[in-house]
């Protein structure tokens, strides 16, 4: 063997070890010990093992056609009052809500209301100077995040925001040069949808998740579903914790489009499967909405982490709320989830 084949050989032995190795050492050892667990038989077996890898509380929610909806829970809604995971119970979506503003936004672009090619520059001409690139990002891009434009709450100075006006959240961006040109890639910044809601709501003249309560809530007979958590009594909302924090996070409110909205795991999954089967949308409404966005989403905020999807190989759509956060408790909520799909699978 010559020196250049013994210096591949020798690389090829190196990767693998260091694969091997960052499984064992790196990889999460609570979620590998639930990812290695032999399969239980059913979900709710499942969802009763979560709360044994530091997930305080969990709630499933699956619908698939021809069956009843499904709930499951298990842990705790609030630890502190021993008071059981309740798979009724609101729950901050986070992230979630992104899916709701960019089927408005589809809306009133069909509605003409809204013109994807329009840049930030001709919406807020007042942004020229302090957002990098304003008159070349398109609405388009900020639905697709392919608008370069920093995401504001990895700003160290985010924490010092205390006041209920998003601009200020957005001022955190100003002046900062771009991640990178516009459409040139993909990058999840919330900055994207912080500027959208504002676009919403001049293009409406008043708020829009008044416009998303009217076209889209209300149609759907959704009336667990909320903008803000300041708009329900805190009694009906799960307690949300941190493994950094030793406090709950269930009155904390987020007042920034794409993060805000708070609802049950049967109202989600009834908005994801209008979504998905394309109940909610007309046709031409469908059409720009797949040009723009996705079918699904995942959530996460100090002391909530949820998943929202769509398996269409199982016409499922299931729904996964966990009131936990930080450290480690992200990747053992996606194995869990996870499993509860093949499960969910091996029952075809």
């Amino acid at each position: 063997m010559n020196i250049k084949h013994q210096r591949v050989w020798l690389l090829r032995i190196l990767a693998a070890i260091a694969t091997v190795s960052s499984i064992f050492i790196f990889a999460p050892w609570l979620a590998a010990i639930a990812y290695l667990k032999p399969l239980p038989a059913t979900v709710q077996e499942q969802v009763d093992d979560a709360v044994n890898y530091q997930l305080d509380g969990i709630i499933v929610y699956v619908d698939r056609p021809g069956e009843a909806p499904n709930f499951y829970a298990a842990g705790w809604n609030d630890r502190e009052l021993l008071t059981p995971a309740d798979p009724h119970a609101l729950f901050k979506i986070a992230s979630i809500s992104k899916l709701y503003i960019a089927a408005a936004t589809a809306m009133l672009i069909s509605d003409k209301q809204l013109d994807l090619g329009s840049t930030v520059a001709d919406y807020f001409p007042e942004l020229v100077g302090k957002i990098k690139h304003a008159d070349r990002i398109t609405l388009r891009m900020l639905l697709q995040h392919r608008s370069g434009i920093p995401n504001w709450n990895e700003d160290p100075d985010r924490w010092t925001i205390s006041s209920s006006n998003v601009n200020d959240n957005l001022a955190l961006v100003f002046d900062d040069p771009a991640d990178f040109e516009p459409g040139a890639r993909y990058d999840y910044s919330n900055t994207n949808y912080l500027l959208i809601g504002n676009i919403l709501d001049q293009a409406l003249g008043y708020h829009h998740q008044l416009y998303i309560q009217r076209e889209i809530l209300g149609p759907l007979g959704l009336t667990q579903t909320f903008a803000l958590v300041s708009d329900v009594n805190p009694a009906l909302v799960s307690s949300g914790y941190d493994t950094r924090y030793d406090e709950d996070f269930k009155t904390r409110v987020h007042i920034v489009p794409g993060g805000t909205m708070v609802a049950t795991a049967e109202d989600t999954g009834i908005f994801l499967r209008a979504l998905n089967d394309g109940s909610l949308f007309t046709e031409n409404e469908q059409e720009i909405y797949s040009s723009v966005y996705e079918y699904e989403h995942t959530g996460l905020l100090a002391g909530y982490s949820s998943i929202a999807r769509y398996h269409k190989d199982i016409d499922a759509v299931v729904i996964q709320f966990v009131n936990t956060s930080g450290g480690n408790s992200w990747v053992t909520t996606e194995v869990i989830y996870s499993r509860i799909v093949q499960i969910l699978r091996d029952r075809q």
